[in-house]
């Protein structure tokens, strides 16, 4: 691809995808913007600054959870781990150190970010194949050649899981066990129901990192899709939806307002939201049945002394005849 000029505009380097989901989101009643498109470089950087945050608490209890149970995993030798949605890798060394595979795989849908990260981690493990995969998860992800016929472990940590609808969790589930092959398993990380007082602030931080973290995607919307949506005139709200069992994250407009993207006009009153991200959180029956609908069968599952976040090792077995 042509490398772009300075001062050019990103339009025609926008994903196709990106742009059908927010003039259909923007569109719709409610209005709603899917989370995966929070992560260009600069919503990657921050959702890094996000997870260093005291309010912050499921990286720290999932990566201290990790090197405890980490020598406990029984995973076939020269196995290739497969990270969905891998950021910056931080808890991924944790584990390479542990089971050290035979290659790894990071997937991701930003980049730039993945390409860096894939760099460090390659750098720290000389004698490891690091094959980044630039690919939005949620649809078809074919794996590199070089780790055919390798035996797999699935790596979905940090409860990403949680920001999908159970049908779509499910669906992706379900994709995980046909991209990894009968055999494979998968270490995924859940993030546990726990009090509103708790959940709350960690999607509502004092500094205002997840606050800049949401009105990045307007600002990307503004930069990829000659959008001209006032950022001032909306702001970050973070709510606990008992019912649904998950925090749900919005771009509130602070007044009426009126924009454009790509040329579209748009209009919200003062009070109308964007829905930007939604992260349920489960018990644990809802976590092992959900594993179960995706065809994975939970083998082992492990917990912080608080019970807040659960990681759980699943195997895609031979699904059984029906009785």
């Amino acid at each position: 691809m042509r490398k772009q000029e300075p001062g050019e505009g990103e339009a025609s380097l926008t994903d196709p995808h990106f742009r059908a989901d927010v003039l259909t989101g923007l569109a719709a009643r409610p209005r709603a913007i899917p989370a995966r498109w929070f992560y260009d470089r600069r919503g990657s950087e921050l959702f890094e600054a996000i997870t260093r945050l005291p309010e912050y608490y499921p990286t720290r209890t999932e990566t201290a959870l990790l090197e405890r149970i980490c020598p406990d995993l029984d995973v076939t030798a020269g196995a290739a781990v497969v990270e969905f949605g891998s950021g910056s890798s931080a808890k991924t060394p944790i584990l390479l150190r542990c089971i050290e595979p035979a290659a790894y795989v990071p997937i991701d849908i930003s980049g730039d970010f993945l390409r860096q990260s894939a760099r460090d981690l390659a750098a720290d493990f000389p004698g490891l194949a690091v094959l980044p995969v630039e690919a939005d998860f949620l649809r078809p992800v074919p794996l590199p050649e070089q780790v055919a016929g390798m035996p797999k472990l699935g790596f979905f940590p940090g409860s990403t899981i949680g920001n999908m609808d159970a049908y779509q969790a499910v669906d992706l589930l379900r994709a995980m066990r046909v991209w990894l092959g009968e055999g494979a398993k998968l270490l995924i990380g859940m993030d546990r129901v726990k009090s509103p007082d708790i959940l709350v602030p960690a999607y509502d931080d004092a500094q205002g990192v997840t606050a800049a973290f949401n009105l990045n995607l307007l600002d990307r919307i503004n930069r990829e899709l000659a959008g001209s949506i006032p950022l001032d005139a909306f702001r970050h709200r973070a709510i606990w939806n008992d019912e649904a069992s998950r925090i749900e994250m919005h771009l509130e407009a602070t007044s009426d307002v009126a924009f454009e993207v790509e040329g579209r006009p748009f209009s919200m009153t003062a009070g109308e939201t964007i829905h930007t991200e939604n992260s349920h959180k489960y018990g644990e029956r809802g976590a092992r049945l959900m594993l179960r609908a995706g065809g994975w069968t939970p083998v082992r599952e492990w917990t912080d002394p608080q019970g807040w976040f659960s990681l759980i090792l699943a195997e895609a077995q031979p699904v059984p005849q029906a009785p």
